[in-house]
């Protein structure tokens, strides 16, 4: 898959690295479609882009995930690559994040993802690549992130599987396992407070790291996948 000219679906594209993501594809010559669920964010995000498809969903919606899908191969005549950037934030003791929240993290963080992405792989053609954000936070196990870090362990353990059911097809599976990232996101977090962490990277190098990983698929050729960007 090379970027210039690749058909690609961004879920997640009102957030920071998600619209730097389409951002940067946009400007590297590939074909693109934009989810998210903040209407007015994915509008101006649409205009930027030049008008690019865009598509709303909510990620508790899973029908909704997979058909997102849909509309892009639709929309795009075809799918290279989907790329989720959906996620978010959750601290504090498991005593006092209770089960609804835990049930809230697991769903948008691991299951959105895994519907997007489910749908996407009988679509996407040898070469082409299906990729989602987990995090450092899967290697790390940090004290008072264990659901948030479990919803991006259950995503990231979900990626290795499926990385083995594709190289058959020569689908890429990339698990762009990120470091902490200063995007804001903590500070969105559903529950609690974020402990002190050092400066994480930007988002403009978060982004690298994305299309770095897209770009190493390609070159690596269709039966390789990568753990981290």
């Amino acid at each position: 898959m090379k970027i210039e000219g690749a058909r690609i679906l961004v879920p997640g594209a009102t957030g920071a690295i998600g619209s730097g993501l389409a951002e940067r594809l946009h400007q590297r010559g590939a074909h693109i479609a934009i989810a998210g669920r903040d209407g007015a964010a994915l509008a101006w995000l649409a205009g930027v882009l030049g008008e690019v498809p865009a598509r709303l969903f909510d990620a508790y919606d899973l029908n909704a995930c997979a058909d997102t899908v849909t509309w892009a191969n639709e929309t795009l005549n075809g799918l290279d690559a989907v790329v989720v950037c959906v996620g978010v934030a959750g601290f504090g003791p498991v005593e006092t994040v209770g089960d609804a929240v835990a049930e809230h993290l697991v769903t948008v963080n691991a299951l959105a993802p895994m519907a997007f992405l489910r749908a996407a792989l009988p679509l996407v053609p040898r070469g082409g690549a299906v990729a989602a954000v987990t995090g450092i936070v899967v290697d790390a196990t940090p004290a008072g992130m264990a659901d948030y870090t479990a919803s991006k362990a259950a995503l990231a353990f979900w990626l290795s599987s499926v990385r083995r059911e594709q190289r058959r097809k020569g689908v890429n599976v990339l698990d762009l396992r990120l470091d902490h990232v200063e995007s804001g996101f903590a500070q969105r977090a559903v529950v609690g407070n974020p402990p002190a962490m050092p400066r994480g990277q930007s988002v403009q190098e978060a982004v690298d790291k994305v299309m770095e990983a897209l770009e190493g698929a390609a070159l690596n050729g269709a039966s390789h996948g990568s753990e981290k960007p």
